[in-house]
């Protein structure tokens, strides 16, 4: 089979290195940073640069955008991985930069591509070259930097945030990919379909390297025609793509986010949103036991008593994990989610925990009602222990008027189970039977 590429240039850099901008004028879609008139754009212009981290999803450029930097500075430029190396290699660094600037005059940056991957003590080594300006440091994680780098490190530094690439400037991407005859595909004769460039922009999620890498692989499959025209179509690109890739760490910052969007939205009784979140941490690959235990927190936390039928559909949920197992215990899992996404709503059985959990820590151990007081003891019914208890069962419909909190407490009430939803009828029952 005839291809574009022959086995020397198979040895080159893959396409998404070789197209990596070499100018801010081919880097798309954080104009929002290094647009004309932003404040990073003209601190690199004056060549302040601080120290800072670029906090940003893969493939948004954070790496580039530390390239371009060195190459707009007049500092020394080293790339350090919190994969490869070590803090004693960093030890050494930070030493030869401390005598770049008394013998040169001139700094040094320092790039830590994935700085997250650092414990407390590694981050600790660089704290302070960071703050003597022996270096500065420019960092870069897809992990949210108040959760992953030390507090005395992230108060030295400027974090800069930057979003999944715009379909728009991954369309811009492909484009210079397809035209650039230097570094990407220009010099060949490509003949891309309009719904191939549609689904090399939806796969990407945001990250440059998707449709790049799924061009290169497309354009080593294909057979040219007698024109040597290659032909991608959509069905080429597909088979290219192979997957996608679902920006989702189970440790991190997303996962956070997704797992918040889906109590969220069970909580604003919207069951399509509650199923997509479902199914994003279901693809991500979420351990089934950590979403029916957030089902059934919710099932208690924010429906309560307007539905007791949904803490016990919660609870079978997790039965289910552990009896069906993956995948088919998905569909239980969507069966129950738009169930507590449907179902009425109610936080006061959890509002009344929080208001008896501020008295009890305000006023301590309040002496309980003595005829609540178990007489295990003649002594103790000597003294009153029990005395003047009405036994419920004893009265018409078990129910009877008696004192049951403390003396200091007797008017409080922590459980108020009317609610502002017309249809709640659950705790409209439960109001009739409230002994005050």
């Amino acid at each position: 089979m005839e291809t574009l590429f022959n086995h020397n240039q198979e040895l080159e850099h893959p396409l998404a290195d070789r197209m990596r901008p070499k100018d801010f004028d081919e880097f798309f879609g954080q104009e929002k940073l290094v647009g004309e008139g932003q404040i990073l754009k003209e601190l690199i212009k004056k060549d302040q640069i601080p120290s800072m981290v670029f906090w940003g999803p893969p493939g948004s450029g954070k790496t580039t955008l530390a390239y371009l930097i060195a190459e707009k500075t007049k500092s020394r430029f080293i790339k350090y991985s919190a994969v490869t190396n070590t803090s004693v290699e960093a030890k050494k660094i930070m030493t030869e930069a401390i005598d770049e600037q008394k013998m040169y005059g001139r700094r040094t940056i320092l790039f830590i591509d994935e700085i997250h991957r650092f414990n407390k003590a590694q981050q600790a080594v660089f704290l302070p070259f960071v703050e003597s300006g022996a270096v500065i440091l420019i960092g870069a994680t897809t992990e949210n930097p108040s959760l992953e780098i030390i507090s005395p490190l992230l108060s030295r530094v400027r974090v800069f945030a930057l979003g999944a690439l715009p379909p728009e400037a991954i369309g811009k991407i492909i484009k210079r990919a397809l035209t650039d005859k230097k570094n990407g595909l220009g010099k060949y004769k490509i003949k891309l379909d309009k719904k191939a460039v549609e689904i090399l922009i939806q796969s990407s999620n945001g990250d440059a390297r998707v449709p790049l890498n799924a061009l290169e692989i497309a354009i080593k499959i294909v057979k040219p025609d007698k024109q040597r025209v290659y032909h991608l179509s959509a069905e080429l690109i597909k088979e290219a793509l192979q997957y996608r890739n679902i920006s989702y760490d189970k440790l991190g910052d997303e996962h956070y986010n997704v797992v918040s969007a889906f109590i969220k939205s069970m909580r604003g009784g919207d069951p399509s949103a509650a199923v997509y979140y479902l199914a994003r941490m279901i693809v991500a690959g979420e351990n089934p036991r950590f979403i029916v235990r957030r089902m059934i927190i919710f099932a208690s936390e924010d429906i309560g008593d307007a539905d007791p039928k949904a803490l016990l559909l919660a609870i079978s949920a997790a039965q289910a994990v552990e009896f069906v197992g993956l995948p088919e215990v998905e569909i239980v899992l969507s069966h129950v989610a738009i169930y507590l996404a449907t179902t009425a709503k109610s936080n006061r059985t959890y509002q009344a925990l929080l208001a008896a959990k501020e008295d009890v820590e305000k006023y301590l151990n309040l002496p309980v009602p003595l005829h609540l007081r178990n007489a295990v003891t003649p002594l103790l019914e000597k003294i009153g222990y029990g005395k003047d208890y009405l036994y419920p069962h004893n009265f018409p419909d078990g129910k009877v008027e008696q004192v049951y909190l403390p003396a200091s407490l007797r008017n409080k009430e922590y459980y108020r189970p009317e609610h502002l939803l017309k249809n709640n009828k659950k705790e409209k029952d439960i109001k009739g039977q409230v002994v005050s």
